[in-house]
């Protein structure tokens, strides 16, 4: 095969492999895991990870398919300008073919090396994140990413259900923790990328109610949230290790937020925004990577 037959290959598979939320995805992969090791019982190592690998790839059809009908928008849009369908490097159809034979082959491939349960919730979570989220809620409501929320916080129950072929309160915790978590998280992302919500007419809480509302919801939210992150100490479902990590860093975000919320002129109030978006990711995976932790080690 010619050279530049290689690199065109490569360039494709690279374009479809965006496609899928690459980072996303990684997500749902370690919340996921964190639900299967803090289950009483697990599968072998080849089930579990082939189980895992499937709810990647049905996340990663759930991103295709969402991109598939937020073309539009994404081209207009600064944060997701550079996407591959708005580049032209995919056509839209494509992602739609793409995004519905990876969401059959995730739920297949779950269902035959995991359960029916597991299978089910991941279909759910796909539908939900589509028609529920992208196609409804996002552009009718500024409550979009509280309810569309959900989608995202399924992972830890599936992994659950890998483990066990059951529902219990820990996953249920991990799903609050995660469901909770989401609003502040793309408010903040909101406030400093308000302009381009209003270029693609998304009701976001910042476009519809203004700043001021939006900065009163991340504290509320941050305030919360924080209850559900000691959750797993007192259910002993983590460890000391955890509980000192939420109760010091969820009070800092509580402070971030707080500090939001006073912090009037606009610039300054970008710059926190944007500190509490990215610390707001790193507060996640450090709760989850504690409670791991914990469950491998310690409990």
């Amino acid at each position: 095969m010619p050279f530049s037959s290689v690199k065109t290959l490569s360039h494709m598979f690279k374009s479809f492999f965006e496609l899928m939320k690459p980072r996303v995805m990684s997500l749902v992969i370690f919340t996921a895991l964190v639900g299967m090791v803090i289950a009483p019982t697990q599968p072998d190592f080849l089930n579990a990870s082939l189980s895992l690998f499937f709810v990647a790839i049905g996340a990663g059809a759930a991103g295709a398919l969402n991109m598939w009908y937020d073309a539009e928008i994404d081209g207009i849009m600064t944060r997701t300008c550079l996407r591959p369908i708005p580049l032209g490097k995919i056509k839209n159809n494509h992602a739609l073919v793409f995004g519905t034979v990876l969401s059959f082959i995730s739920v297949a491939g779950l269902y035959f090396f995991s359960n029916f349960l597991s299978a089910l919730i991941l279909a759910i979570t796909i539908l939900f994140y589509i028609f529920i989220y992208t196609i409804w809620l996002k552009r009718s409501t500024p409550q979009n990413i509280v309810i569309g929320g959900a989608a995202g916080a399924f992972p830890p129950v599936i992994g659950w259900t890998i483990s066990t072929n059951t529902i219990g309160i820990e996953p249920i915790i991990l799903f609050l923790i995660i469901f909770l978590w989401t609003p502040s998280h793309f408010w903040a992302l909101s406030l400093y990328k308000n302009e381009d919500y209003k270029k693609a007419k998304i009701p976001m809480l910042s476009v519809v109610s203004g700043e001021e509302v939006t900065k009163k919801n991340i504290l509320f939210y941050s305030i919360i949230l924080w209850p559900f992150t000691l959750a797993p100490y007192f259910l002993n479902f983590s460890s000391y290790s955890n509980f000192a990590f939420v109760v010091i860093f969820g009070f800092f975000y509580i402070f971030l937020s707080f500090k939001l919320l006073i912090t009037k002129t606009k610039s300054a109030s970008n710059k926190i925004a944007r500190t509490i978006f990215v610390y707001s990711i790193f507060y996640l995976f450090f709760i989850f990577s504690t409670i791991l932790i914990d469950n491998y080690f310690f409990i």
